[in-house]
């Protein structure tokens, strides 16, 4: 296998969140100007919705419908728009600090969304607990609150599983926890483990936690959780840690699998996705020193099969429904004002999936 790129797509500004059409054909983007644009993949022509966030616009999905994208932003609100009219239906406070990340589940009913600002907890920085539930669960139909689950903040990704019994969600220390929906609200989780591998306790020029989960995936079969993010370091603040995933039997909480140290660098890595057929999986972000920061990963034996330098920062990664197309939203660089303006710095890249 081999990802070959087929179109590289500016954006107005950096891409925060991804949803993608089943074929491919559009994709939608939470950007850093607060706006979600609609993007046609073929020719790169974006089209700003009419209603931003007040803030960062972090993530955003697709209803199966094909009708109605939801966005969610650092302004803690969610956002409903009407694909066709671009303009917004239904607005919903959902948290009070930053919407982190969004999750659909895979019939279109829940929408999870997560948040939790670190603050010290005690004197050895441990992050305090949550002021209000960091995980929340909405009809992404009505709006309405279906449940509220606790966490340790920040609570940074989060994901359903394929047949939308379970929602998995991770943190900046490496915990994850994972409920069953129907519990309804302050549900004990099903399982829950933490993984030191994936935060890191700053000891040169900063002195606090740094890190934290960023991806998560259930396999296509359920049967076990993918997680991704950044290795320790002593300086969290240089962004070098080992890119890192891992493979967990989730309803035991075993851990089966994870990233080789001979084909990896170092760097954060901040999104997994599962190709359809569920023989492989791609890991991306940005990277601090190596080779790549994107690549393909066999499910079999967990060995690196191909990957790509794309020269930019990937923050969410999505396949098209037949596998042959992955499609990866970031950013290019931090930009400087250019005679008053901004550069065009985000970036959509679509790349073919080949034997």
């Amino acid at each position: 296998m081999k990802l070959t790129l087929a179109h590289d797509h500016k954006l107005p500004t950096g891409a925060l969140g991804l949803a993608i059409t089943p074929d491919g054909s559009r994709a939608f983007a939470a950007c850093a100007d607060g706006a979600l644009y609609s993007v046609d993949t073929a020719s790169g022509k974006a089209e700003a919705f009419e209603e931003k966030h007040q803030s960062f616009a972090s993530g955003c999905v697709l209803l199966p419908d094909g009708r109605t994208v939801i966005s969610g932003g650092y302004d803690g609100r969610l956002l409903w728009h009407d694909v066709e009219t671009r303009r917004c239906s239904r607005r919903v406070q959902a948290h009070t600090f930053w919407n982190w990340q969004l999750a659909l589940s895979p019939d279109g009913r829940h929408l999870a969304t997560t948040t939790g600002q670190y603050l010290p907890g005690g004197w050895k920085y441990e992050p305090a607990a949550e002021t209000e539930p960091s995980v929340k669960v909405f009809n992404a139909v009505t709006g309405e609150l279906v449940a509220s689950f606790a966490h340790t903040p920040p609570v940074l990704s989060c994901t359903f599983s394929r047949d939308g019994k379970h929602l998995a969600a991770a943190n900046m220390m490496g915990e994850v926890r994972i409920w069953e929906i129907a519990a309804g609200t302050n549900a004990k989780p099903v399982a829950q483990w933490t993984s030191p591998d994936f935060t890191s306790w700053g000891s040169i020029k900063t002195h606090h936690y740094c890190g934290g989960i960023y991806g998560l995936a259930f396999s296509p079969d359920d049967a076990s959780l993918l997680c991704c993010g950044m290795g320790p370091m002593t300086d969290p603040m240089a962004g070098n840690g080992k890119m890192t995933w891992q493979r967990w039997n989730w309803r035991k909480g075993e851990r089966l699998d994870q990233i080789k140290d001979g084909e990896r660098g170092s760097g954060l890595m901040e999104t997994v996705a599962w190709q359809p057929d569920g023989k492989h999986f791609v890991m991306a972000g940005r990277q601090a020193q190596g080779n790549w920061n994107a690549a393909l990963f066999s499910a079999a034996d967990g060995s690196l099969v191909h990957s790509v330098d794309t020269k930019k920062r990937i923050t969410h990664a999505r396949f098209t429904a037949d596998g042959q197309s992955l499609i990866l939203a970031g950013a290019n660089g931090q930009p400087q004002r250019k005679d008053g303006a901004w550069p065009s710095w985000g970036r959509l890249q679509i790349y073919k999936v080949e034997a």
